[in-house]
């Protein structure tokens, strides 16, 4: 490549690298290479001169995708620019500049706010129920990243439903929340935020010096961004142009955090003259995934939101229901050693779950087969006591001996911590503390063996940098994870179970906005599959069956639902074929399905039928129900049949109807499909 910056983008990409002189929102698809497009702008900015690296600063929201941009910035010979989570560059500026605007240190961060909660939960409402604590525990977060204070929360919170606790109640947890956290000098994770938009605020001169200090903003994931967070990043900016803000509307899946992707969808228009590009060519996925991807979003080909492929062609996504949880597990163990077998590592597979609590089973599932396995969420690697134990040991062996090789330094430190290269026998917690030396030894091991004359000193630095990246060792092990913390990871083969009504949507989320959210949610788990896609559910509680997200993908084969057993031609009338359970009025027979359960149809076909049905009833003039109900032009719109025959298979159409208005809604059909 004669640019190694610029040559490596598709146009969208460039488009981001190169647009320096307006403010930039990227809408960027899943696997449609934001972090390379931000990353080589960055690059692009300071090779020419635009950005000062120390004056940039590139925002993440996690502490893994901080890591990975700035060892890609690395790569492209980038050093010095900040990338740093939310929380931590607001900590940075609150420990540095807190003294000087108050005169006393800023306070700890609180590690664990359960403990405060619980206490308070206690005296407020007589009860420390984990689950309880918990669901306030969240609470009192999503009140502080939306802004809604204490005194405030019954009259915004209505609506909302926390384990029972009255709005009222759930107030005077707040109010006791802080009294608690305020007598122990401590701060929770969000006062971090909240407090430097105080400091920026009431101290123009601390505001004036932070934004000398940083002079180039680009600000990933914008759609997870709260108020508070909002707030804070317009704060930061403070209108200047020299701002890009990236994120995917149709990967929102954070509202429950307090997160509105309203604010990305709206940066373009609160900056003056910024312009918009779209990211849409998608470099991770398989047609048949994205096509599938695409159908659970109810985003047609070449529709706005659609992703292109770039791939070539591979299997098609399967779909399959089982009797039981167990019986689904096993299954799902099974396909994972059939695709090892075939070639995959266990470490590109992985398996994705609406909530933890469908855990357990697959972990046994896999056990019982020996398949490797690690549950993402868990402890970070250079967190672990021994990790900490071993680098602390490294650099005293390296402090010895700094020329030494790197894999002698490595061996003698985890000897002296009384490691051995014999596994413990069992499972249990002296295993992990080995399987964590073992992960270690074999970083510097791997790393030693692509470098030439790397001595101690250079590993114990790259160690150095890969733990403050949060960059830790991949094991040869399928991932097991919910669908929330599987955003922004990717799989060769991608297992989903548990896509039942009740879990997918969740039964707490039937409503809107809740439910487009579920939908989304359902979306980001498929596009986490690079080729092989397997989804799956078990109705082993009640009628449960497969999710109506799916509904369309699922042929009757491939259901093994418990709806109740109907007589012979009764089932259209009376069960629904969303969730498989028992219809009650004539709409909903009409429909075939619960009025309640959302909706499959095109909703730009079900607006344009209703438009021709007013102008056909306004010229007979007569009702427009007449004509047809809401819930004929529904099944219309959803089957979108193109002949007579079809309509004619239609509930509520019969040939009367057929032979009156049979060609015009055809006529519709066609011309909505183009």
């Amino acid at each position: 490549m004669d640019d190694p910056i610029l040559d490596a983008l598709d146009p969208e990409q460039r488009r981001v690298a190169t647009l320096l002189e307006a403010p930039v929102v990227v809408l960027a698809g899943a696997g449609t290479g934001k972090t390379r497009a931000i990353t080589h702008r960055i690059a692009h900015a300071v090779r020419e001169g635009v950005y000062q690296p120390g004056a940039t600063l590139a925002v993440t929201f996690t502490t893994r995708a901080a890591g990975e941009m700035r060892s890609r910035l690395a790569g492209l010979g980038v050093r010095g620019a900040q990338a740093r989570t939310i929380h931590a560059a607001a900590l940075r500026q609150c420990q540095f500049f807190w003294p000087r605007a108050y005169g006393v240190e800023f306070p700890s961060v609180a590690e664990n706010t359960y403990a405060l909660v619980a206490r308070a939960a206690h005296q407020v409402l007589g009860s420390s129920d984990q689950a309880l604590v918990r669901d306030l525990d969240s609470e009192i977060s999503w009140a502080k990243t939306s802004n809604v204070t204490a005194a405030h929360y019954p009259e915004l919170a209505a609506g909302r439903s926390v384990s029972g606790a009255s709005p009222a109640q759930v107030a005077a947890v707040m109010t006791l929340y802080e009294k608690q956290k305020l007598a122990a000098g401590t701060v929770d994770f969000n006062d971090i935020l909240m407090c430097n938009a105080v400091l920026l605020t009431e101290h123009p001169e601390i505001a004036a010096t932070i934004r000398d200090t940083y002079r180039h903003f680009v600000v990933d994931e914008y759609q997870d961004v709260s108020a508070l967070q909002h707030r804070l990043v317009t704060l930061w900016v403070d209108g200047r142009r020299d701002v890009c803000v990236v994120g995917d509307p149709n990967q929102a899946i954070h509202s429950f955090a307090g997160a509105d992707a309203s604010y990305l969808l709206r940066f373009g228009h609160e900056i003056q003259d910024a312009e918009t590009v779209r990211l849409f060519r998608n470099y991770r996925s398989t047609p048949e995934v994205l096509t599938s991807a695409n159908r659970v979003l109810r985003v047609r080909p070449g529709g706005a939101g659609a992703l292109q492929a770039t791939r070539p062609g591979g299997p098609g996504p399967t779909f399959g229901g089982y009797p039981d949880e167990a019986t689904e597990s096993a299954e799902t163990a099974r396909w994972l050693t059939e695709r090892h077998a075939d070639g995959t590592r266990w470490s590109e597979m992985a398996v994705l779950y609406r909530i933890n609590a469908q855990s357990p089973s697959l972990e046994a599932a896999l056990s019982e087969r020996n398949i490797p396995y690690t549950v993402r969420g868990t402890e970070k690697f250079y967190d672990r006591a021994e990790v900490r134990q071993a680098l602390a040991e490294y650099g005293r062996v390296t402090d010895g001996d700094p020329t030494g090789r790197a894999e002698t330094a490595i061996e003698t430190a985890l000897g002296r911590l009384g490691w051995t290269s014999e596994a413990p026998s069992g499972q249990g917690r002296q295993r992990e503390r080995w399987e964590s030396l073992a992960a270690l030894r074999g970083m510097v091991v791997d790393e030693a063996g692509r470098r030439e004359g790397w001595t101690a000193e250079d590993a114990l630095a790259w160690l150095r940098e890969r733990a403050a990246w949060q960059a830790g060792p991949v094991a040869d092990a399928v991932t097991l994870a919910t669908l929330h913390a599987a955003k922004g990871l990717e799989w060769e083969s991608v297992a989903i179970v548990g896509v039942r009504e009740g879990l997918v949507p969740f039964v707490l989320s039937q409503e809107e906005p809740a439910l487009s959210e579920e939908r989304r949610l359902l979306y980001v788990g498929f596009t986490r599959a690079r080729r092989d896609l397997r989804v799956t559910w078990a109705a082993g509680r009640g009628s449960a069956t497969r999710s109506r997200f799916i509904a369309d993908q699922v042929t009757g084969e491939a259901t093994v639902g418990r709806a109740p057993r109907q007589r012979s031609g009764s089932v259209r009338s009376r069960t629904c074929r969303v969730c498989g359970n028992q219809l009650h009025t004539a709409a909903e027979r009409k429909l075939s399905r619960h009025e309640t359960c959302e909706v499959t149809f095109d909703e730009a076909l079900f607006d344009a039928l209703r438009g021709w049905r007013k102008a056909t009833a306004d010229e007979a003039s007569v009702p427009a129900f007449v004509v047809f109900t809401d819930a004929t032009l529904q099944a219309i719109a959803e089957a979108a049949p193109t002949t007579a025959a079809a309509l004619l298979k239609l509930p509520g159409i019969g040939r009367v109807k057929v032979d009156r208005y049979g060609d015009q809604v055809l006529e519709v059909v066609r011309g909505h499909q183009g």
